[in-house]
């Protein structure tokens, strides 16, 4: 019988304090629990270059971790560095959310292995994704054609008062095509139909023999709902959106107070 737990931790606002960092103590924690058998798996809307210095902190390598990057688009074995599974946007989609963002001012920007594709404004959003998955903004006219290839997702980004708004707009507009969800008050993901932290997490287990009974996941924003409501226990910190909260079994200290400390010595260590 695999007694092994999982953990799955999001990145900003959870395993991270607000400074981005790691703190010592959560660190040690969740070192000593790699080398008791249990595994890591960093699920993040980041991209995939956003994610490896955090998974080389932790070691994941060596230890056998997993990062899920893009909201669960693409999960990654750290210690191969091979991609498990992938689900990609079919990018004929992408004029039409560029026309949609221009229409309505918004900024919407993608991604390819350098860069942040900015296909619209350049706003305060969008310089804080860049320095957040350390990529350069690279304003672009013509994004739509420099695409030659299917995203593993766009986001959106709008103003907080108004985000809500265009969440709905554009799910009753592309829902029946696309996976589209706030993340937090003024980013929008946009992903490949069927996508979230979830679903991902359903076929990581599901290919790892591991029960999701033994799955944990933590996590503070809206994209961190799926997950929360999947896992076998699923966390939300203290600093969380209400609805995260609400939808948790258990609520433990801020990214800021070690909160994920919390939750391993409960839950992990039983102590």
């Amino acid at each position: 019988m695999d007694n092994r737990k999982i953990i799955f931790l999001d990145l900003d606002g959870t395993l991270t304090n607000d400074e981005k960092k790691i703190t010592k103590k959560t660190k040690e924690k969740l070192i000593e629990i790699q080398e008791q058998g249990h595994i890591i798996a960093l699920a993040s809307g980041r991209p995939t270059p956003g994610i490896v210095p955090v998974a080389k902190e932790l070691e994941l390598e060596k230890f056998g971790g997993y990062i899920l990057a893009f909201n669960g688009g693409k999960v990654i074995d750290c210690s191969t560095n091979k991609t498990v599974f992938e689900n990609v946007m079919d990018r004929k989609y992408v004029p039409e959310l560029i026309r949609y963002a221009r229409v309505h001012n918004l900024g919407l920007i993608s991604y390819d292995l350098k860069q942040a594709l900015v296909a619209t404004r350049m706003d305060k959003y969008i310089f804080r994704e860049a320095i957040v998955i350390n990529k350069i903004p690279a304003y672009m006219t013509d994004v739509e054609k420099y695409l030659d290839f299917n995203p593993n997702k766009c986001l959106c980004t709008a103003k907080p008062e108004e985000s809500e708004f265009y969440e709905q707009d554009l799910i009753k507009r592309f829902g029946d095509k696309l996976s589209i969800y706030r993340s937090c008050d003024f980013f929008i993901e946009i992903m490949p139909k069927g996508i979230d932290k979830a679903a991902s997490i359903e076929k990581l287990i599901g290919l790892l023999g591991i029960a999701r009974e033994s799955t944990i996941a933590c996590g503070d924003g809206l994209n961190d709902l799926s997950m929360i409501k999947y896992a076998g226990v699923g966390v939300a910190m203290e600093n969380a959106a209400k609805e995260v909260k609400e939808a948790a079994d258990y609520i433990t200290a801020s990214n800021n107070d070690d909160g994920i400390v919390q939750v391993i010595n409960k839950f992990i260590l039983n102590n």
